[in-house]
């Protein structure tokens, strides 16, 4: 009986994408075709996925229909989990196909693991050749703990420009990006949150203090003087979860141009704030010298000469 019950409350991972085509086409009939389903057996699973989370996702009411915002939220945590599982589904045939190969481990801040990440390593395999890899995403803290320990190969971290690296760490730049204002369109098209009003606080949506991210951002702040006009309203070492309330209209969040850039190309988010409130970031690949073999000194052998030059820009 235990075993049924358990059975019962598991989820069945391709149900969101049943959820991502509703979102795309607002309309059950469509989804459905597209899933080759019919509209009665998609609404059967996507209730059984509100069920699982506890929550409505989609709002019926409206036609077309759209996804509640924790519809928008388990299902941006939904297809980021079904990228990674089918991305190290795809590496362990490989590496199963060749067991004689090295499996390289990346370790990354998570919104570098979104974005950045498949690009970079698409660009370093199409210049120096296929590379077997697998990709661990987690906050910056627990990333350097497990390259001093040897469980990763390398880590993806942001910095500041010209930033030293930590003395047990080597460091080259393979990326930029910037720390750039945003926040939700209001109905006219303008930023929900402007900051014309100085005596106006603005509800700030700020990184944890587990993502070092954040002390970036600080001296900016402190700066212009905006450190006392942002009042903290949420706070979360993830930028996709900053990102998600940002696009819910909850305040303005400085975030990373590559992780928001499709957002705001699609008009759910926008700049705010003045130009000179950006932040400038380093990408960089950092390894730990005394934990090396053949095939990951061969790739920081080539990416080295390149320091001045990454194969990634996204600023």
């Amino acid at each position: 009986m235990h075993f049924l019950h358990y059975a019962s409350q598991r989820m069945d991972t391709t149900l969101f994408r049943d959820l991502e085509r509703l979102r795309q086409t607002g309309n059950f009939s469509q989804a459905a075709a597209l899933g080759n389903l019919s509209q009665p057996a998609l609404s059967r699973r996507i209730k059984s996925l509100e069920a699982w989370v506890g929550a409505l996702l989609v709002d019926r009411s409206r036609q077309p229909v759209q996804l509640t915002e924790a519809g928008t939220r388990i299902l941006e945590a939904g297809l980021q989990a079904l990228t990674r599982i089918e991305h190290e589904r795809s590496q362990i045939r490989a590496a199963m196909a060749l067991p004689d190969k090295y499996v390289v481990t990346f370790a990354t801040q998570h919104s570098i693991g979104w974005r950045f990440y498949p690009a970079w390593l698409q660009s370093l395999e199409t210049a120096y050749g296929p590379v077997l890899s697998r990709l661990r995403a987690d906050d910056l803290p627990n990333c350097l703990r497990d390259l001093k320990r040897g469980d990763v190969d390398y880590v993806i971290a942001y910095a500041g420009p010209g930033a030293s690296d930590a003395p047990d760490v080597e460091g080259i730049v393979i990326g930029h990006d910037r720390l750039i204002p945003v926040c939700k369109p209001d109905g006219d098209g303008a930023p929900l949150f402007r900051f014309d009003a100085a005596d106006v606080q603005m509800p700030f949506l700020r990184f944890g203090a587990a993502a070092p991210i954040g002390a970036l951002l600080e001296p900016m702040l402190a700066k212009h003087g905006l450190t006392s006009r942002l009042h903290t309203v949420y706070e979360n070492s993830m930028a996709g979860a900053l990102r998600i309330r940002a696009r819910a209209g909850d305040g303005v969040a400085w975030l990373p141009s590559s992780l928001v850039s499709p957002d705001i190309e699609a008009g759910h988010l926008m700049c705010t704030g003045a130009q000179d409130w950006q932040v400038p970031l380093e990408i960089r690949l950092l390894r730990n010298p005394e934990r090396t073999n053949r095939m990951t000194r061969s790739i920081w052998s080539f990416l080295a000469p390149r320091d001045a030059a990454p194969l990634v820009t996204t600023d």
